[in-house]
């Protein structure tokens, strides 16, 4: 090779590229032995120092102002993160990275409803289990502390709904959690009402409010609710009129009803007897 080549310019950059690799790969190879536990120190302490150092930034506005777009990646890194806090059942810092997560992007609905579901059923059962288990601890006791996790997971989905005024899944995950956790069937039936009413509701909202009448004993409101529902529901399979129907008759047959008081989904079709306009079940 001649003496012009090996000393051409791109020759001379190319070597040096080539001799600061194979340097930085010697490096590396010698301070591995060094760097392992240095960084498992490093790591020990990291995480709960970026927790602490994050969620009083966020209190003042600076990680959201810095973070910018990157917010969204954020925010789903800390998900991935929560997983491993919910796992060891560490209360404290899945409080603080749900409210990391949520701050940082609150558009996603997912964040809002698995976070409360965690603080209502999950977080509960991790209380019983440190007071001695379902045994040991007095009914009265679970309680106690299924409605104070149920009220954070409230104040969460209170939040949420600020962000997501018009979105039903919000106001049904409530619901649930009066139905399934608190086993609260009035205040159940409020939010499935609510629900029911809002735009884009899921067909069954208005369904589980009337079985909640029911659960109550308030059989007349349920017959009534149903009777509208009927009328207002579309021919659209989804919105499962003939289940509604069905529920009907059965109010009706326990209501003892007369029968040509009985609902009429069409009381102006031809050989259809009006309805009343009131009357007085027996």
């Amino acid at each position: 090779m001649s003496v012009e080549i090996l000393e051409h310019p791109v020759v001379i950059r190319a070597r040096r590229i080539v001799v600061t690799l194979v340097l930085l790969v010697l490096l590396g190879l010698v301070m591995r032995p060094v760097e392992a536990p240095a960084w498992q120190v490093v790591k020990e302490g990291q995480a709960e120092l970026n927790l602490d150092e994050l969620e009083g930034a966020l209190g003042q506005g600076l990680v959201v102002g810095v973070l910018g777009g990157f917010r969204t990646i954020m925010a789903d890194f800390l998900w991935i993160r929560m997983n491993t806090i919910w796992q060891r059942r560490d209360r404290v810092k899945l409080d603080a990275m749900i409210r990391l997560v949520t701050t940082l992007d609150p558009r996603p609905e997912f964040f809002w409803i698995n976070s409360s579901r965690m603080v209502a059923y999950d977080v509960p059962n991790w209380r019983i289990q440190e007071e001695g288990g379902y045994d040991a601890v007095s009914d009265a006791r679970q309680m106690e502390l299924n409605v104070e996790q149920a009220e954070q997971a409230f104040h969460l989905l209170d939040r949420a709904r600020e962000f997501h005024p018009d979105n039903p899944k919000l106001v049904l995950e409530t619901g649930q959690i009066y139905l399934n956790r608190l086993k609260d069937y009035s205040n159940a039936a409020d939010w499935f009402l609510k629900a029911s009413e809002m735009p884009n509701a899921p067909y069954y909202a208005a369904r589980i409010h009337a079985q909640l009448l029911r659960q109550q004993g308030k059989d007349r409101e349920a017959y009534a609710f149903l009777k509208q529902l009927y009328l207002d529901l579309p021919d659209d399979p989804y919105a499962q009129k003939g289940t509604v129907m069905e529920r009907i008759r059965n109010l009706e047959d326990e209501l003892k009803v007369p029968y040509l008081m009985r609902f009429q989904a069409n009381p102006l079709a031809p050989g259809v007897i009006p309805q009343p306009s009131a009357f007085q079940i027996e």
